[in-house]
């Protein structure tokens, strides 16, 4: 089966949409390019799917350069046959390929290599045909003693021919593959304590549970806890049932000689490949957990990015501090900086009254509509201030917490700098926070994607994987919403399909020089923009302010002419008629016959759809139709909780085992996977999604650990059904 039909089997496609997509992908085309333009090669594959795909494209190639280097290596030691070259074109993974490469890879000095240098294979080699006849092994021995190669006396070789026999049972690829297999299915992983205070580690002081139920997010626990040297953990399987494996093709019966193989293959277990196929079931383990926290993080990712934006209103974020003070900034709609300042609301200075004379001044000034809050040190306080202020003022100003994940790193950076030259790091986290609040995706673009905080454990991830899975949820969402030619900053236009940093600069640059766009295909004057990544990116780039509606949605340059003749067949003229009645399209389109319009616009019905899709909402935002964000004009406190109250929260962070949720209280509370919802699922992503406005019931309160408990059952369903 070659990667094609691999990739078919895999995904369950049709060969015609692996070949073609692997085409794409060989072609250079990005992947958000090839989701939304290519949809008829790909049978509109989405660009998770496309991602995937190209993943696995690379394994598959990697496999096979590795499968054709193992294969050349064993020719030329002139020890190739039928059957290894059948098990090579087999092998389905990398771990199979380096099984069967192990009796022929070129070795470090090992015991067995010791022992067939001093002359001794022919002995083990007669010890492992176990004759029913065979003549007493300690006689057999003697035949072998050579003082000049080190072999003393009948015992030393032995010794030695147990090692070699140990070695050929341990190179064994088939022992390996068993043995692999069945202790992944029926052994199981322990851990204990190596400390009195294992603190957040306590559940792991005396743990054990099979490796095929243990979830991901334990074994990223248990390996952070041995990295701080806290638990040691290890596999364990029953000795009986693997010895039964490993002697299987080695051990032909009873006696002398069947005895001493035995015992070569209980070393061979003991020495050689258990603690290997424990290293491999633990390295398995890890990259299983490691590849389920990286998609945890990439979903939570895309929902918060993709979080509705808050159009239209002026903004003052909040960076609270204590000692330093908290700094503030106005931004009008659009994000530009109206203002910055100081003021001391919180602990050791208190100024209260003088900080709401201030923060109120601001509001009529420049009619603030919503506060941003930072939920970092001081928080609660500034929260509390902001309330009380909002109070007073009785003008419907509302405001929400917003996570400061990665503000600094932002602030302090060169960006940041470069952004607010005339300001110092701390004004910058406040402006950075206030626009989180009016558009997510154009702020945390500016940010280091593993730095936001939607995750579990990222920090214990393989960096290079988590950045490019993370840097494929922000490049796909800022896509699939587009990006404003005229607004953009370099780091948002750097996400688009075919740009990148060097392009993006280029553009705002030429923006500065040129003043604003007035067309799309202005770029191409763009330097360094050719053909190319005028192709990949066009499509995603939006000129409001253009004189053609075309520009302004997310049709494709290429397929402007078929946009114009779809308008004409179905009675439209923009310039006459303007864009009032469009909404109307899809109606007189499918009136017409979209199969026969397709044949007459020389486009496919997916092209068609989108076309008819974006004329109807010209410069639409996928965002918009999700619910918008809660704010607030109050405040609770932990000690206002009760079991039993209702409330309505935000869900902030989706992890393996439950989720936190924002109840306006500072403190997230945790829904753990059990009170979701009745039904059984398997992870708490089916259910929920960050930025989801949900109503939890509280279950209890634990003020001094700072903990809240959650449900999403309503209580009083089962009250009515015992009632």
């Amino acid at each position: 089966m070659n990667i094609t039909e691999t990739l078919t089997k895999e995904f369950s496609l049709k060969l015609w949409q692996a070949e073609n997509a692997v085409k794409l992908i060989d072609d250079g085309n990005t992947i958000p390019f090839i989701a939304r333009y290519r949809k008829e090669m790909t049978g509109s594959l989405d660009d998770q799917v496309l991602r995937q795909l190209s993943e696995r494209l690379e394994y598959l190639r990697n496999l096979d350069a590795q499968r054709e280097k193992v294969y050349r290596s064993i020719c030329e030691q002139e020890a190739m046959t039928d059957s290894i070259a059948a098990a090579l074109e087999a092998a389905a993974t990398l771990a199979e390929i380096e099984d069967i490469y192990r009796p022929y890879k070129p070795k470090r000095k090992t015991r067995a290599s010791v022992a067939r240098e001093k002359g001794l294979l022919p002995l083990a080699e007669s010890i492992l045909e176990q004759p029913l006849n065979g003549e007493p092994l300690e006689q057999l021995a003697q035949k072998y003693i050579d003082a000049e190669k080190g072999v003393e006396d009948s015992r030393s070789a032995l010794e030695g021919a147990s090692d070699i026999i140990a070695e050929i049972i341990a190179d064994d690829a088939s022992v390996r593959k068993g043995l692999r297999t069945v202790c992944t299915e029926h052994g199981s992983i322990s851990c204990r304590g190596l400390s009195q205070d294992l603190g957040v580690y306590e559940m792991y002081a005396d743990y054990s549970e099979q490796i095929k139920t243990v979830p991901g997010h334990r074994i990223l626990a248990i390996n952070r806890g041995e990295k701080e040297k806290l638990l040691k953990a290890a596999v364990e399987f029953d000795n009986d049932r693997a010895m039964g494996i490993v002697c299987r093709n080695y051990v032909k019966g009873d006696g002398e000689y069947s005895d001493f193989v035995r015992a070569a293959a209980q070393d061979s277990y003991d020495r050689l490949i258990f603690p290997a196929i424990e290293r491999e079931i633990r390295g398995a383990l890890t990259q299983s957990a490691q590849d389920s926290a990286i998609k945890v993080f990439a979903v939570n990712l895309r929902q918060l990015l993709m979080q509705p934006p808050v159009k239209g209103k002026v903004t003052m974020g909040f960076d609270p501090g204590y000692r330093t003070g908290c700094k503030i900034a106005v931004v009008d709609d659009t994000g530009k900086v109206l203002d910055t300042g100081v003021i001391y609301p919180a602990p050791p200075h208190s100024k209260i009254e003088q900080a709401k004379t201030y923060v109120k001044s601001m509001v009529k000034k420049y009619d603030v509509s919503m506060f941003a809050i930072g939920n970092g040190t001081a928080s609660h306080e500034t929260e509390i201030f902001a309330s009380e202020t909002i109070g007073e003022l009785d003008c419907g100003i509302t405001y929400m917490v917003v996570s400061e994940a990665g503000a600094s790193v932002y602030s302090a950076s060169k960006l940041g700098a470069r952004d607010f030259p005339d300001y110092d790091v701390s004004l910058r986290s406040a402006v950075s926070i206030a626009r989180r609040l009016q558009d997510p995706l154009a702020e945390l673009v500016k940010i280091d994607p593993k730095a936001i905080g939607v995750g579990q454990y990222q920090h214990d991830m393989p960096q290079a994987q988590l950045s490019d899975a993370l840097d494929g949820v922000v490049e796909g969402c800022v896509n699939s919403v587009g990006v404003d030619l005229n607004t953009a900053s370099a780091p948002l236009l750097s996400r688009v399909a075919g740009i990148g940093g060097a392009l993006a600069e280029n553009i705002v640059e030429y923006r500065q020089q040129n003043g604003a766009f007035v067309s799309r295909s202005q770029l191409k004057k763009v330097p360094k923009l050719g053909p190319r990544a005028f192709e990949q990116c066009a499509g995603f780039l939006r000129v409001p302010e253009s004189a053609d509606i075309l520009d302004r949605t997310a049709v494709h340059p290429e397929s402007y002419a078929a946009a114009r003749q779809l308008l004409s067949i179905c009675g439209y003229d923009l310039n006459k008629d303007g864009t009032g009645d469009l909404k109307s399209l899809m109606d007189r389109a499918v009136s017409y016959g979209l199969e026969a319009l397709c044949s007459q616009l020389n486009i496919g019905q997916p092209t068609l759809i989108d076309i008819i899709n974006e004329l109807m909402r010209p410069g639409r935002d996928p965002r918009d139709m999700l619910p918008a964000p809660m704010l607030r004009t109050d405040i609770m406190e932990m000690s206002d909780l009760r079991p039993g109250m209702e409330l309505s929260g935000t869900v902030r962070n989706v992890i393996d085992f439950g989720a936190f949720i924002d109840i306006g209280v500072h403190q997230d509370g945790l829904v753990h996977i059990s009170k979701i919802t009745k039904k059984y699922i398997k992870h708490p992503s089916e259910v929920l999604n960050v930025g989801d406005i949900v109503k939890v019931w509280v279950i209890s309160v634990d003020t001094e650990k700072k903990r809240i408990s959650l449900t999403m059952i309503d209580p009083s369903e089962k009250e009515r059904k015992n009632g």
